[in-house]
């Protein structure tokens, strides 16, 4: 089995957080989106994993020089091979799958970077694949499905009139990743685009009118990492799950002056909290100070310094400074607001 992530978007909708790390590189309870992301799938899928390969976007828009590297590591931590490709240019959701055709072949699971889940992994073996969706309130801004007997009937591209509510979450099984291969590279060699870009949910339609019977599958909790509220609701029920799995998420050396964690929370290595309560649901990375400050439901990343603060639903970036009596803040890397 192989594991393709087109995680080659910087993610626009999460600025300014995107602005200098990549969406799929954002860190969620300790532990980047996409490590997340594999290490979920590898724990509930039956099957050997042999290669994980990644497509990311250019580091001239913004990706980080070590990004290779650090996806490689994740990969080798799973037992697999790493593979990283690069989509130089956006073409869509087909295209970016294409740019890992080196590695399309057998059976693959397809899992696009930006949402988190927990989902029923369990492989029709008479199915030609599975499509994971869920119930969703606006299916207008989401490719959807329609059913008929337990199995897929028709793909749409963000519908602008009610077909479906069952949403495509970006997660995917295909048995034959050769096949895949060939569909997209039908669409490319005949120009065969959607709103200028190469459509997964094309190829999805084509292989269908072939013969192909793909199935749903089911999803306990799908997690947004879009925008910063949403991430912020990850963060939380990140921590939640690994509460309920028994997993301590706070580093031994934390210095605690007068100050009290409420778990569940992730604390980083060499964090210093001064008169302060931090918790429940709380992360924060690790080099950082806080002071005189009482934080909740907040994600908090790495080298950050905080004090006289009261924040609530927050999102504080790499390296930023916060000083004051703001709650709801969205702050950047390297961003001072004292």
């Amino acid at each position: 089995m192989k594991i393709i992530v087109p995680m080659a978007g910087i993610g626009s909708r999460l600025r300014p957080h995107t602005l200098t790390t990549p969406k799929p590189l954002t860190v969620i309870a300790g532990k980047p989106i996409v490590q997340r992301l594999v290490e979920d799938i590898a724990s509930v899928i039956d099957e050997e994993i042999d290669e994980i390969a990644f497509v990311i976007g250019p580091i001239a828009k913004g990706f980080p020089k070590d990004t290779s590297e650090r996806l490689l590591k994740i990969a080798a931590e799973l037992g697999a091979k790493g593979s990283v490709y690069t989509q130089e240019e956006a073409m869509g959701t087909a295209h970016a799958i294409y740019c890992a055709k080196d590695s399309l072949d057998g059976p693959c699971v397809v899992a696009y970077a930006d949402t988190l889940f927990k989902a029923d992994f369990t492989l029709d073996t008479e199915a030609d694949g599975a499509i994971w969706v869920s119930q969703v309130d606006d299916p207008s801004a989401f490719g959807v499905i329609k059913l008929e007997n337990g199995f897929i009937t028709d793909f749409v591209e963000k519908p602008k009139e009610f077909v479906s509510d069952l949403a495509i979450i970006g997660i995917y099984y295909f048995k034959d990743g050769n096949k895949l291969k060939e569909e997209i590279q039908y669409l490319i060699d005949n120009d065969l685009k959607e709103n200028d870009e190469y459509q997964l949910t094309n190829v999805l339609e084509s292989l269908k009118q072939q013969g192909a019977k793909f199935v749903p599958g089911q999803v306990d909790a799908w997690m947004d990492c879009g925008k910063k509220d949403p991430t912020v609701a990850t963060n939380k029920e990140v921590l939640g799950y690994e509460q309920d799995a028994g997993n301590n998420l706070v580093s031994s050396d934390v210095v605690l002056e007068n100050s009290q964690v409420i778990e569940p929370c992730y604390i980083g290595k060499n964090v210093v909290l001064k008169n302060s309560t931090v918790g429940p649901f709380v992360s924060i990375g690790e080099n950082s100070v806080v002071e005189n400050s009482t934080i909740t439901d907040s994600l908090i990343q790495t080298n950050v310094q905080i004090t006289d603060a009261n924040l609530h639903n927050a999102m504080i970036g790499n390296h930023a400074k916060f000083n004051g009596n703001f709650t709801s803040v969205s702050i950047g890397d390297y961003t001072e607001l004292t």
